[in-house]
């Protein structure tokens, strides 16, 4: 009894330091202690410039560059096909999707859509101009290659 008690005395010590949220406070929440609500950030309008983004590594999927409220993407429908599809881009001028879009796991191109590829937004996000939550050093990759080697890092690019 008395190791049981020790041990779990141990224990209690040991978390005291996180047994108020009052004394625990996260940088992305601001001053507001963890075990307290803060109001929603407002929703910010996302940019609709219609511009493709350069990619910043290899295999990044493109960002949507467009509103996409209303659009419906279900089991019953996907209203990103409607202008990205391969029979309708030479109307809509909007790029069509990947071949890749087109194949199953196995590597097998299909005559639609994989079902693996479906929902859009699972990949392409649309975009917002927002300030990062959190800074970063991050480099594309063209960047860190043409950096002569001893040459101090080049500056990362403001969005």
């Amino acid at each position: 009894m008395k190791k049981l008690s020790a041990t779990l005395l141990l224990l209690l010590s040991t978390l005291s330091p996180f047994a108020s949220a009052q004394d625990v406070h996260d940088r992305m929440r601001g001053p507001t202690p963890l075990d307290q609500t803060t109001p929603p950030p407002p929703i910010v309008n996302p940019d609709n410039s219609d511009v493709r983004r350069t990619r910043n590594y290899a295999m990044q999927p493109p960002v949507v560059p467009h509103k996409i409220e209303g659009y419906q993407v279900d089991k019953n429908a996907n209203r990103c096909m409607m202008c990205h599809a391969r029979t309708r881009t030479q109307e809509s001028q909007a790029p069509m999707i990947s071949v890749t879009h087109f194949m199953d796991r196995d590597g097998n191109f299909l005559a639609e859509l994989s079902p693996r590829r479906y929902f859009c937004l699972q990949c392409h996000v649309p975009q917002a101009d927002l300030n990062p939550l959190v800074g970063n050093q991050f480099r594309d990759v063209d960047t860190m290659l043409n950096q002569t080697p001893g040459q101090a890092p080049a500056p990362a690019k403001k969005k």
